[in-house]
């Protein structure tokens, strides 16, 4: 190893690779990343090769030696930052990571103090595992059933469409129908069949004809009006959401 160093700003370095010295072991972490040729390196008795975008992290105590048979470039950090703990084991072969490292070599050649005083930490936010971003949470406009209800009970007698529904609470149609599922377990046409079913028991047991309540709810016919109210006795007619 060619033990010519450049200053060592926030502990990083370039180093070039040849023969091996022997194993040695450090009480900080060391950190390398391949830039040119391939350094061959024995970690606790394992073996790795570090190309160009490959890395390697050390940990304290870890005994370990180099050899790079045609020479190899690495950029080398020297830290003692115990976050780098969870990044052992990790390899860093990534564009980002590589970009980086070709990045803060040539500030080490031109001693650019400002990006060598933010390298380590900037490596470390590159080499760390990528976790998952959540989805961000959509805020929803709350549906008020209530009012949806009494809105459409008032036009029972028209063919509601699920776009007329929608619109009244702000949707698309689509988001209408999932929220509608979502928060009443039902069908958009299923949940329209609800409400005709509950205004026809209110209306009947106000005295209302069965034809009149037909049509002002409606059914096409008195006798669908009857056959629905059989397959839903008016003591288990559902109440109404107020959501």
């Amino acid at each position: 190893m060619d033990t010519t160093r450049q200053a060592l700003p926030a502990s990083l370095s370039l180093r070039r690779y040849g023969a091996s010295h022997g194993s040695h072991a450090h009480d900080h972490f060391q950190v390398l990343l391949g830039l040119e040729g391939t350094l061959e390196i024995e970690v606790q008795g394992h073996g790795q090769l570090i190309a160009a975008g490959d890395g390697c992290v050390i940990a304290p105590g870890e005994h370990h030696d180099f050899e790079s048979r045609l020479g190899s470039r690495c950029l080398v950090l020297d830290t003692t930052q115990a976050d780098w703990a969870r990044c052992a084991g990790i390899p860093a072969k990534t564009t980002q990571v590589l970009a980086l490292g070709n990045y803060l070599a040539e500030a080490l050649r031109q001693r650019s103090s400002l990006a060598l005083h933010h390298g380590p930490a900037l490596l470390l936010e590159a080499w760390q595992p990528l976790r998952p971003t959540p989805p961000a949470l959509r805020h929803q406009r709350p549906i008020a059933w209530a009012q949806l209800t009494a809105w459409t009970q008032q036009r029972l007698h028209e063919r509601l469409t699920v776009a007329q529904l929608a619109a009244q609470v702000f949707l698309s149609p689509t988001q209408f129908a999932v929220r509608c599922r979502q928060e009443t377990g039902l069908s958009v046409m299923q949940w329209l069949r609800r409400q005709r079913l509950l205004l026809a028991v209110q209306l009947r047991s106000h005295g209302m004809s069965v034809a009149e309540t037909a049509q002002h709810c409606g059914y096409q016919s008195p006798s669908a009006l009857t056959a629905a109210l059989r397959r839903q006795p008016v003591g288990r007619a559902l109440p109404q959401l107020n959501q």
